[in-house]
């Protein structure tokens, strides 16, 4: 099973980095729509996703944001073919601890925007940051350290994305979040935006392809 709205993120993530890539990524929207729809378990889909990224080098960037949206749609559509305590079983439990160093910290966000929709309010990065991901709780300093960087910068809210470009690109090397500061924040900044925001975010871009893209999958989500 597909998630519609992962289905719709898969789409614009491709078509994104097609725009603002040499490479045609489009007709990967249906080879990945197959992975994703298809009856295996969730590992059996993993091996195959990796299959389509490892015969096509030049999409690789995606490869774990890709694996996060994979997950969401195991979460949103194929756990309901499983038990109903699937998720607190051994089995899951294996499979979590398989996948530890797999993904990225967009799969908290886009879990966060199905909380926004869910609860029918709108996606804010201090509720993001307060409500969502719990970093002010002294049980949750992980989170704390990870989002330092969004946490130290919240004032770019209200500044040019250039600024935001700036901030993003000298963030360090290690840091969890240095792909995705600029797209994140970018879409906090304007969960909505209009072609000509999106073309001035695409224009102060890190990494224009990988941006644009991530950018367009939270704008689906949202």
């Amino acid at each position: 099973m597909i998630d519609q709205k992962v289905e719709t993120a898969i789409e614009a993530a491709l078509e994104a980095f097609s725009k603002y890539s040499s490479f045609d990524a489009t007709p990967f929207t249906e080879v990945l729509g197959e992975v994703f729809d298809s009856e295996e378990d969730f590992m059996s889909k993993v091996a195959l996703l990796d299959e389509v990224f490892d015969d096509y080098p030049k999409l690789d960037a995606l490869r774990e944001v890709f694996f996060d949206l994979l997950l969401i749609n195991f979460f949103s559509a194929d756990v309901k073919k499983l038990e109903e305590d699937y998720l607190d079983t051994p089995e899951w439990e294996a499979i979590e601890e398989e996948t530890l160093d797999r993904g990225t910290e967009l799969l908290n966000l886009l879990l966060y925007l199905n909380e926004c929709e869910d609860e029918d309010i709108e996606p804010g990065l201090e509720d993001y940051l307060k409500e969502f991901l719990l970093v002010d709780e002294d049980e949750f300093q992980d989170e704390y350290r990870i989002y330092e960087p969004v946490i130290a910068h919240q004032v770019l809210m209200d500044s040019p994305v250039g600024e935001i470009h700036i901030v993003g690109a000298n963030l360090a090397e290690d840091s969890e979040l240095k792909e995705l500061f600029y797209p994140i924040m970018c879409f906090f900044q304007n969960t909505d935006p209009s072609v000509e925001v999106k073309n001035s975010i695409a224009d102060n871009a890190i990494d224009k392809e990988f941006d644009m893209a991530v950018l367009e999958i939270l704008i689906s989500f949202r």
